[in-house]
């Protein structure tokens, strides 16, 4: 019996958590890192059968993170990408929201240890959205868990209400994720009422829509000074789109919530890690054409050529393929359709990739589906 075969998830999971709780400002030399790879990528191919084949199809050798097989993001449209213990069951089941390229099958991400997971959410949300360290009402304008027990987003704010919200804390979505317009008026105006700086999670959708109402309404609520917006997901799949700087511009106008106080997120139902602009956590925020985002100690990112994938020249454009530790329990390395480049500190996003499937991710798609169990 191999040590990857020997070794239980929940010790690994432990593990893993123990590194995490270092915190962002604990990094990770390249030792390290790839000691974890090497080790995770054991476990998946010991625990995981369509991965094994699939890396044994590709004669895959792994010493390091970058020699570790990318799996696309659109495979877990159609496999159970989950490496534990066999029969064990996964403690929750995420899906993607849907895709862009019509109604396919929605990803689903069986996810082995919450645990795991919250312990790779805690930090960066410390970090980059109350870096000073206190407890601040959350207001949601995306569905509670009740509601949408299948999103990842839900239960990453559910998180950041318990480990960092106040018991005024609450969510204004229906499950169908729109807003009633009394309840937020009714939220807006209590945290403004209140004194203390406020936290508004959404969607760049749901935000849009909370606007709107307000516009509706004819109301304007100045939230108090130091509120902070996490602003996530983007127009995927929407027909309507704003441009980002005007957004943010209404943001302002409409919630008090100048441009220097909104964070992107940036994370997939896929990966359990998230990525942000650093513009609370490293202050002055630059202007909007000049942001990136960073990832945790945990990730690594390489950007690739589509039809290659190859690794671009530095700062050249092209998509990401990112290395998760916290995907320990399905896969850690994912090739997915964003477009990205490496800058000095982190990464700046560039959007999706429009029209077809790039050719590198169908042909590795190919690949991995060939590999899976009949």
């Amino acid at each position: 019996m191999s040590g990857a075969e020997a070794e239980s998830f929940d010790a690994l999971a432990e593990e893993l958590a123990r590194v995490f709780a270092g915190g962002v400002d604990r990094p990770l030399s390249e030792r390290e890192y790839d000691s974890w790879a090497v080790r995770i990528f054991r476990w998946q191919i010991a625990h995981n059968r369509a991965y094994r084949t699939y890396c044994a199809g590709r004669g895959a050798t792994v010493e390091r993170w970058t020699d570790v097989p990318p799996v696309p993001t659109s495979a877990f449209r159609h496999l159970r990408l989950l490496s534990v213990e066999g029969g064990r069951a996964p403690e929750a089941l995420f899906r993607t929201s849907g895709t862009t390229r019509g109604p396919e099958r929605r990803g689903r991400h069986p996810v082995a240890s919450l645990a795991l997971y919250r312990a790779a959410l805690l930090p960066m949300l410390r970090a980059h959205l109350v870096p000073e360290g206190e407890r601040l009402r959350v207001l949601s304008l995306v569905p509670a868990p009740a509601d949408a027990p299948d999103s990842s987003l839900a239960y990453m704010i559910s998180t950041a209400m318990e480990e960092l919200g106040t018991e005024e804390s609450a969510w204004l979505a229906r499950s169908d994720g729109t807003l009633d317009p009394e309840r937020l008026l009714a939220a807006l105006h209590a945290a403004a009422d209140g004194g203390r700086p406020v936290v508004v999670a959404a969607t760049a959708f749901s935000l849009l829509h909370a606007l709107d109402l307000l516009d509706e309404a004819h109301a304007r609520v100045r939230l108090p000074e130091g509120s902070r917006l996490m602003e996530t997901g983007g127009f995927k799949g929407r027909s309507r789109t704003v441009e980002r700087a005007e957004l943010y511009a209404a943001v302002d106008a409409r919630l008090g919530i100048p441009e220097q106080r909104i964070v992107n997120e940036y994370g997939m139902t896929e990966l359990l890690s998230q990525f942000y602009e650093p513009v609370l956590s490293a202050p002055p925020a630059p202007p909007l054409a000049e942001r990136f985002h960073v990832a945790p100690p945990w990730v690594r990112t390489r950007v690739l050529d589509p039809v290659t994938l190859a690794p671009v020249p530095p700062g050249e454009p092209g998509l990401l393929c990112h290395h998760d530790l916290a995907n320990a329990g399905s896969v850690a390395c994912l090739l997915t359709e964003d477009l990205g480049r490496e800058m000095p500190g982190g990464l700046r996003l560039l959007g999706r990739v429009a029209g077809a499937e790039p050719r590198g991710c169908s042909l590795t798609a190919e690949e991995l589906l060939r590999a899976a169990p009949p």
